[in-house]
C-alpha cells in the first residue's frame, strides 16, 4: 500500500484560518467530502492490493496445468504531494476523484470472445432424381427414439452457432455468457424464412474461480443459470442420437469436489408441457404445467452415476388414450463407463451406458421432455460404442443402441428396437479417405392404436459408400468433411403399415432402392 498524504492538516487549516463564518462552514463541508473520498480510495486500494496477492497465488497454482498466466497487476497512481492546493480544496478533490475512478474502472481484464459451430448441409436424391425422406429417425422405431446410421441419410440443413463472451476479473473470478442460435430446414431453396425453425437455443451465464470458494469443495466449481443444454450431454455421433440429454431453463453447479477422485454436478431444470386436454367432453379446455428435473450427476474415476427426480404438478389431469393415467412424477438413472482403450483389446476408446426410467423418466434420452407418458411407464436403454484402428490406415467405429419400454402411452403397449451400426474409413491420402457405413435395425412395436399406429415387426438395413475430402485425415472426429455418397436401403414391407403419416410406404419410398447426394459437415 502506498503512503497517502493526510487530509487532517488541510481540514485544520481551513477551520482555523481567518475566514468568514460562511467560509468556515464551506471548508468544513469540503473537508468532510474529502475525508469521505479518502476513505473510499483507501478501501479501493486495499481491494487492489488483495487482488494482486490473489493473482499471484492463482499464477502459481495454475502453472502446473498450463493455464495462461493472469495479466500483470496494475499499479495504483502515486499520491499527490502534501503541499497540493489544499487551500481551495479543488485540486485535492479532483485528484482524489481521478484516483478513485481509475481504481474502480480497472475491475476487469480485457474481455475475450469465442465463436463455435456445428453445421451440416446436404442434398439427398432418389434414383429417379427426386428428393427423399431421410434422417436417422426415418424408421417406425424412430417414433420412440430408434435411430439408424446417418451417413448418406440426411436431407436437412442444420446449424447450431454459439457465441461466448468471457471475462476474467482482477480477483481471479471468471464469467462466461453464451448466446446460441439453431435452425433446421429440409428444403433446398436458398431463401427459407417461411419454413425456418430458427430458435434461441441457449442463453446462460457461468461464474467460476470465485475467491470466496477458495479452500472449499467449490474451489474449482462453476455456477450457472439460464437456458441451456447441459454441459455433460453426450451422444453416439454416427447415429445422431444423444445417449442422454438434459436441457431447459434452470440453474446449477458443476465440478463440486466430493472426494479425491469424485466430482459432482447438481442442477434444477424446468421444461413446459403446454396446451394438453384436461376434459374429454370439451376439447377446448386445456392446461399447461412445468416439468421440473432435479439431477445429481456424479463422476468417480471412469464411472458416471446420474440420478434424476421429475415432477409435473397437475400433469396427471391430462386426457390420455385408454384407461391409463398420465404421470405427474418420475425417476431416471444412468450408469456409464468411459474406457481409455477399445474394449480392452487395443488402442482406442469406448463408452457403455445403461439407462432406466419410470413415469416421466421413461423418456430416457431427453429427460423430462415428454408429458404424455403414463404413470406406470418404464423404459430401459443400452448404448455401447467405440473407436479404434484396425490397421495403420483403417479405422472403425461400431455402436449398439437398444431400448425396451412398456405402458408408455397406452396401458399395455410394448416397444422394442435395436440398432447395430458400424462406420469404417480407409485413409487414402492426407486429404482423402473412403468412408463406409453399415446400419441394421430390428424392431417389434405394439402401440395399441396410439395415434392410429399399428403393430409391426421387421428389420431395416442400409449400406453407404462416401468418398470424403478433409483438411487432414486421421480421426472420426476431425472436421470439416465434404462427402459424396451413395446409399442402398431396404426394409420389410410390413413396416410400411405402421403409420399413415410417416415416410415408410410413401410413393417412391417403399424399400429396396438407391439414393445419392453430397454433404458438408463441420464443427469447431
Amino acid at each position: 500500500m502506498m503512503n497517502r498524504f493526510s487530509l487532517a492538516p488541510m481540514a485544520a487549516a481551513l477551520v482555523l484560518g481567518s475566514v468568514s463564518s460562511s467560509a468556515v462552514a464551506d471548508n468544513r463541508d469540503v473537508a468532510a467530502r474529502l475525508a469521505a473520498l479518502e476513505a473510499r480510495v483507501t478501501a479501493a486500494e486495499e481491494r487492489a492490493q488483495q487482488a494482486e496477492a490473489q493473482v499471484a497465488r492463482l499464477t502459481a497454482e495454475r502453472t502446473a496445468v498450463a493455464t495462461p498466466a493472469p495479466a500483470t497487476p496494475r499499479q495504483a497512481s502515486p499520491d499527490a504531494p502534501a503541499q497540493t492546493t489544499a487551500q481551495t480544496g479543488k485540486g485535492s478533490n479532483a485528484e482524489i476523484e481521478a484516483r478513485l475512478a481509475a481504481l474502480e474502472k480497472q475491475s476487469a481484464r480485457p474481455d475475450d470472445f469465442e465463436f463455435s459451430v456445428y453445421a451440416r448441409s446436404g442434398l439427398l436424391l432418389g434414383d429417379q432424381g427426386k428428393s427423399l425422406p431421410g434422417g436417422p429417425y426415418v424408421t417406425p422405431a424412430g417414433s420412440v427414439g430408434g435411430a439408424v446410421g446417418r451417413l448418406g441419410n440426411e436431407p436437412d440443413t442444420y446449424v447450431h452457432a454459439r457465441f461466448n463472451h468471457l471475462t476474467t476479473y482482477d480477483n481471479g473470478a471468471k464469467q462466461r455468457f453464451q448466446f446460441a442460435l439453431a435452425d433446421s430446414v429440409t428444403t433446398s431453396n436458398d431463401w427459407t424464412a417461411t419454413e425456418s425453425s430458427l430458435n434461441v437455443r441457449q442463453v446462460f451465464v457461468e461464474l467460476s474461480d470465485l475467491p470466496s470458494f477458495r479452500g472449499t469443495a467449490f474451489e474449482n466449481a462453476t455456477l450457472w443459470a439460464g437456458k441451456r443444454l447441459d454441459r455433460n450431454n453426450f451422444d453416439v455421433h454416427w447415429i445422431d442420437s444423444d445417449v442422454v440429454k438434459l436441457a431447459g431453463v434452470g440453474g446449477g453447479v458443476y465440478d463440486v469436489a466430493l472426494g479425491d477422485d469424485w466430482r459432482g454436478n447438481f442442477s434444477l431444470y424446468g421444461r413446459s408441457f403446454d396446451n394438453f386436454s384436461v376434459n374429454p367432453e370439451n376439447t377446448q379446455l386445456s392446461a399447461d404445467t412445468d416439468s421440473l428435473i432435479l439431477t445429481a450427476n456424479n463422476y468417480v474415476g471412469p464411472w458416471q452415476v446420474m440420478l434424476s427426480a421429475l415432477s409435473a404438478n397437475d400433469n396427471d389431469q391430462r386426457v390420455v388414450p385408454g384407461n391409463g393415467r398420465a404421470a405427474d412424477s418420475g425417476v431416471h438413472g444412468l450408469l456409464a463407463y468411459r474406457g481409455d482403450s477399445f474394449f480392452g483389446l487395443g488402442e482406442g476408446t469406448f463408452m457403455a451406458a445403461l439407462l432406466h426410467g419410470e413415469g416421466l423418466g421413461a423418456e430416457v434420452k431427453q429427460i423430462g421432455a415428454n408429458g404424455e407418458l403414463l404413470d406406470d411407464a418404464s423404459a430401459t436403454r443400452l448404448a455401447v460404442y467405440g473407436t479404434t484402428y484396425l490397421a495403420p490406415y483403417w479405422r472403425i467405429a461400431p455402436s449398439l443402441l437398444t431400448e425396451v419400454s412398456h405402458d408408455r402411452f397406452v396401458r399395455g403397449d410394448d416397444y422394442f428396437w435395436a440398432t447395430l451400426n458400424a462406420r469404417l474409413a480407409n485413409e487414402i491420402t492426407e486429404n482423402f479417405e473412403m468412408q463406409y457405413e453399415a446400419s441394421f435395425q430390428t424392431m417389434d412395436l405394439d402401440p395399441k392404436g396410439y395415434k392410429g399406429r399399428r403393430q409391426v415387426q421387421g428389420d431395416f438395413g442400409k449400406l453407404t459408400i462416401a468418398p470424403t475430402f478433409k483438411p487432414a485425415v486421421g480421426g472420426f472426429f476431425q472436421r470439416p468433411e465434404l462427402r459424396l455418397f451413395a446409399s442402398y436401403t431396404a426394409w420389410d414391407h410390413e413396416l410400411n403399415d405402421f403409420a399413415s403419416d410417416d415416410a415408410f410406404g410413401e410413393q417412391g419410398y417403399s424399400g429396396g432402392q438407391w439414393s445419392f447426394g453430397v454433404q458438408a459437415e463441420t464443427w469447431f
